[in-house]
This record gives C-alpha cells, structure tokens and sequence, in this order.
C-alpha cells in the first residue's frame, strides 16, 4: 500500500466539493513521548485512510495535533481505532461548530520537530507544568472577575474576525513570535489571573507553562479551547462571552460562534469576516473579501493579481516567477481603514 497520496490536489477539492458524503470535522492533539514518530506515522496512514479519513497530522517526538474529517458513517471505526492506541484512548476530540463535510480534500500526515512551531527551547522549563485547564462556566467566572487579564493566543487574522470581549489581541502572524511579545506586554501583571485561549487549546498547554516559568503566579487556559468553549456554552446555555467567528485551518476558514461580524473587507471596507485566498496562486494571501469585491476582483487581492489572471498562461508562467505580488511568501494581510487602492498593490 502506498503511504503517501498520488492524486492531484485540483481533482481531490474538486471531488470533495462535489461529494454528498456526510463528514464530520474534529480536530485533537496530545503530548506523548514518540521514540520512533515515522513507524507512528506510517501506522496511522494505513489505518486512517482505509477508513477514508481526510486531513493534516503532524507528528513529533512530543506528541501528535491533528485537524481532520471523517465519513459519518465511519466515526465509529474511527473511535474503536484511537481506542487500539495507547496516546489516543481517552484523548478528547474537538467536534467542529459549523461542519459542512468540506473541511478537508486528501489526507496529508507529516513528520515534524515540533507538532507546534513555538520557537522554544523544551529543555529551558518544564512544558508539563501548564495552567489550569478551564470549563466554559469556569472560564466566564473568572473573566468577570476585575483582576483578570485575557490574551488571545493566535495571530492577528485569527483574532481579527472573533475573540473574547476585552481580550489583550497581539499584533502576530506566527505563535512562535507572541510568546516574547506577550511575555513583555504583561510584565506588570504577573500577580493577576492569567487567562490564555486558542483554537483548541495546544498553544495554550505550552504557553501557559512558559508563562510560569517566566513568573506569572496564576495562569489558566481554556480547555478544549474556542471550539470546546462553544460546545459547552450551547449545551449549558451558558452566556457566550466570544463575538465573532473562530478562525479554523481547513478549507472552511472560519465557523461562527454567533452572528456579530466585527472584520471589515480589506478591500472595500463593508462589515465582512469570510477570509479567502488570492486567486493568483503566486500570491496567493490570505484576506478577507466581501462578496462584491470578490466579484469585482475576480477572487483577487489587487488589481495586479486580477490582470496576472489573464494573461496567456506562458506569460503566467514567466511573470509569476519574476514579479513580487502583494502576498508572496503567504503574507497575512490586515485591515487599514486608510488603505488607498493603486494598481499594483492592495496596502494592507
């Protein structure tokens, strides 16, 4: 059997959207010690993909993080196998807020140094000593409480579009450059209550324990983090405390959490929080766009990437590879009420 999938990806989202399969989206991730992370791999893809699991997992020597979908009418066998695996049995799994069975094209599973790029020296401090976990009662307690501090632990196009009210929002478009960053920020808060959050909570079991080896007494994460939150909240009828969509990394791109809509189109500026990729796959920047500047773009970030669109495709060809677009190197671009449109450029 081959490990790896031959299909081109075109043809694999094609497929997918096409598909009526019903699917259900769940994301997880455990630290657990993995002497031999390839053997962990190659096991897991014989066994996932037989039961047509699609997805991104990355393993470590630390751990596992997945985000994937699986045929509703599989979920069973896909329980009963992460009950056969020592790391997975009792492991909780994040079931998606809005899930349309689209999340995902082809399963991709990877072997990585990290399962998280956090940019830290594992041996500096203990990652096992990370805060206390929250419920989404607990959590709503305490951020009514005056003396907490919350921080958003993603990055700025994540918490553009949703984030807990009165939450500290740092301007980042990696975790591995915001745990400095807020580390300073805070410097005269370390006595207060620490409440961290992410999408699911990963980010948050290390950096939580990074934030208390750097000192700060009383640290909390959400546990299960925004998607783990709104299940709670729902099923509790509990006060949701979140605005906005939560920012998810599939297809999908985001789910609402409730109906504000907080972001703007980085084009023309209307009330909007749907993020798209530039169609111009030289670009290629994530943004966010309403449905009237998709149309007038054409899907496209600017109107450079909108002209590359039409030139013959030998021209595409050479052009991509000669010219600078707005987005190269997958910049993610942010909001500027003051941005000006020109020609060859989308400043945001």
């Amino acid at each position: 059997m081959q490990l790896h999938n031959r299909v081109n990806g075109a043809e694999l989202k094609k497929k997918m959207r096409q598909s009526s399969e019903e699917r259900t989206t769940i994301s997880f991730y455990k630290y657990f010690k993995f002497d031999n992370p390839q053997i962990v791999r190659d096991h897991l893809y014989r066994e996932w993909s037989a039961i047509g699991v699609l997805g991104r997992i990355y393993i470590a020597h630390e751990g596992i993080n997945g985000q994937i979908s699986v045929p509703a009418a599989r979920l069973d066998d896909f329980k009963a196998s992460c009950n056969d695996l020592a790391f997975m049995r009792g492991n909780r799994l994040n079931y998606a807020i809005e899930d349309d069975g689209k999340s995902f094209f082809k399963l991709k599973i990877l072997v990585r140094k990290k399962i998280v790029a956090d940019g830290l020296d594992d041996a500096s401090f203990d990652v096992t000593d990370s805060g206390i976990h929250l419920s989404a009662k607990a959590m709503n307690e305490l951020l009514d409480q005056p003396d907490t501090v919350v921080v958003d632990m993603r990055n700025h196009y994540e918490s553009e579009i949703g984030h807990f009210k009165n939450a500290i929002l740092p301007d980042v478009s990696t975790f591995r450059e915001s745990l400095p960053i807020i580390s300073e920020m805070l410097a005269d808060n370390k006595d207060k209550n620490l409440v961290m959050y992410c999408t699911g909570g990963i980010r948050c079991e290390k950096a939580s324990a990074y934030m208390k080896y750097k000192g700060y007494k009383n640290v909390f994460q959400l546990e299960g983090g925004i998607i783990e939150y709104a299940r709670q909240v729902k099923e509790q009828n509990l006060e949701n405390k979140f605005i906005g969509k939560n920012f998810v990394f599939d297809e999908r791109l985001g789910e609402k959490i409730n109906d504000e809509v907080i972001a703007h189109c980085h084009q023309c500026g209307a009330p909007c929080d749907t993020h798209t990729n530039c169609a111009n796959d030289f670009c290629h920047l994530l943004f966010i766009q309403c449905d009237d500047c998709r149309e007038k773009y054409e899907n496209t970030c600017s109107p450079l990437c909108q002209e590359y669109l039409h030139k013959p495709y030998e021209e595409q060809k050479a052009a991509g590879k000669a010219m600078i677009f707005n987005g190269s190197k997958f910049g993610k671009s942010r909001y500027n009420p003051n941005r000006v449109d020109k020609k060859d450029t989308l400043r945001v």
